[in-house]
């Protein structure tokens, strides 16, 4: 017995030094590279696992925490992915092997197609195949994360909020960083599209997503030219990179055919901040020497439960496809309709869109045209990054007494706002028309020379009424008795006439 429980005690260090190295997390280093040298913006991922790192300009790359017996997965675009086991190692260095297929994918870029390995600039594609999954509820969406050097960011959680697309950092030296905007081969108009200005007491609005009219369920494919030499053909406006954005055809097997899709999403804010409760709010009062009488108004509203929701998003959308031999048609209709978090907040798009092809000649001579019109229905809540002192919905909901009840013709707030009256009273909608026509005509002179005409044409039509009721009390701008109401306007267009050959 005595032997025994020695023997036990005599491999008990032994056990904890395995055990330990067992559960051991490593460091791990190298350089990744091709046949031609380093390859820098490599994702390096931890198998199974949200931890990774990517390779810097020379090839190097640092991945902290890894299991002993992880597996390290090296994949960027135009490369095959490869998996190689850790086993304790902690310097790796790979060499990536090109991906054949995946390099002779066809692309879009400016004037016409190439494919990966014949395009002489940085250009980025994603195929519809490749898209994010999920709930998808702009174009954006679509590719976000998904490329190297290309950031995405929303400006706001609000449906159908501005965006911020970065193609290799920041360029411009007048603040406008955003790329130029190319869809069926139109680009589309420069500036702001959505009517915005000046609000009724909290400050003022801004612009709305560019990309709000298209349905993410029509598009192919979404192709970015990130450097000079492959956006030149547009000039200035392609100093930022250019995002080309090709929607979906007839093209596929003969026939006509009907798709119908829909999907339900539901969101809700995450966590609340932890404020003080009625109770705790008259304590305070009382501590720091103030009147609990004066402050005192008998009820206990928690003012983040009152201006957050659980909220509902739906997209639909029906389609038609018929490839005839010598063309194809495709015809869709789709409706969303997405709610905020925050209450009185929400999108609403409405598009139609036709796209059609023909062939004549002996495939020679080709016809192209496509169309899409769309509306797009806008609901803002009181928010605003300039409301001033008074604050703005959000604001008002993180300092508001919480002895106030939650009724919008509450006047006892001593010239402060109430959450209940900004929801009540307060009106901030836009509707946004946009009509995108194209067509072109193409015809092979010779197998190696084609002329090509292309005619485009883009209008957006959009209105904006923000109103505040004369019941609204508490307000700046003069909302004490009749009220309060602004309307932007805002009409944009261009045409496009291109001959290629």
């Amino acid at each position: 017995m005595k032997i025994k429980l020695l023997t036990k005690l005599l491999l008990l260090p032994f056990l904890l030094v395995m055990g330990g190295s067992a559960f051991a997390q490593l460091t791990v280093s190298g350089t990744v590279s091709d046949t031609d040298g380093i390859v820098p913006g490599v994702n390096i991922i931890e198998k199974g696992t949200s931890n990774g790192a990517q390779s810097d300009f020379d090839g190097n790359y640092t991945i902290t925490d890894v299991a002993n017996d992880a597996t390290l997965v090296f994949s960027y675009i135009g490369y095959t992915t490869m998996e190689v086991a850790v086993n304790g190692q902690s310097n790796i260095n790979v060499t990536l092997q090109t991906d054949v297929e995946a390099l002779g994918e066809v692309i879009v870029i400016g004037y016409g197609t190439t494919t990966i390995k014949d395009a002489t600039g940085a250009v980025a594609s994603v195929s519809s195949k490749d898209f994010n999954r999920g709930v998808i509820t702009s174009v954006e969406q679509l590719i976000q994360g998904k490329l190297a050097g290309v950031q995405i960011t929303q400006t706001s959680g609000e449906p159908g909020a501005g965006i911020d697309i970065r193609i290799r950092g920041a360029n411009s030296i007048r603040s406008n960083n955003n790329p130029l905007f190319v869809v069926d081969g139109i680009p589309l108009h420069g500036a702001n599209t959505t009517a915005e200005g000046s609000d009724v007491g909290f400050g003022s609005s801004s612009a709305k997503n560019p990309l709000n009219f298209l349905n993410p369920n029509d598009i192919e494919s979404i192709s970015v030219l990130k450097d000079a030499s492959a956006t030149a053909i547009y000039g200035s406006r392609g100093a930022n990179g250019v995002v080309i954005i090709t929607t979906k055809s007839g093209k596929g097997k003969a026939g006509g055919s009907w798709e119908y899709n829909t999907s339900l999403s539901i969101a809700e804010v995450p966590e609340n901040y932890d404020l003080l409760s009625a109770k705790a709010y008259l304590a305070q009062t009382e501590r720091f020497g103030f009147s609990v009488a004066e402050r005192d108004f008998k009820n206990s509203t928690d003012w983040q439960e009152f201006v957050f929701r659980t909220s509902t998003s739906t997209n639909n959308g029906l389609s038609y496809s018929n490839n005839y031999g010598d063309g194809n048609v495709r015809a869709t209709f789709g409706y969303s309709k997405d709610f905020g978090v925050v209450k009185n907040s929400s999108m609403e798009r409405i598009v139609g869109r036709v796209n059609a092809s023909h062939r004549f000649v002996d495939n020679k001579l080709r016809l192209g045209f496509q169309g899409s019109i769309s509306r797009v229905n806008d609901e803002s809540p009181p928010l605003s990054g300039s409301a001033g002192f008074r604050g703005d919905l959000l604001g008002s909901a993180y300092s508001a007494n919480p002895t106030w009840p939650a009724d919008p013709d509450f006047d006892g707030t001593g010239g402060l706002l109430s959450p209940a009256t900004a929801l009540a009273y307060t009106e901030n909608l836009t509707h946004t028309d946009r009509y995108l026509v194209s067509g072109s005509i193409e015809y092979d002179i010779v197998p190696e020379l084609t002329a090509k005409v292309n005619l485009g044409y883009d209008r957006a039509e959009s209105s904006r009424s923000a109103v505040a009721s004369s019941k609204a009390r508490n307000f700046g701008q003069g909302v004490f008795g009749n009220g309060s109401g602004i309307i932007n306007e805002l009409t944009t267009q261009s045409k496009l006439m291109e001959l290629t050959l």
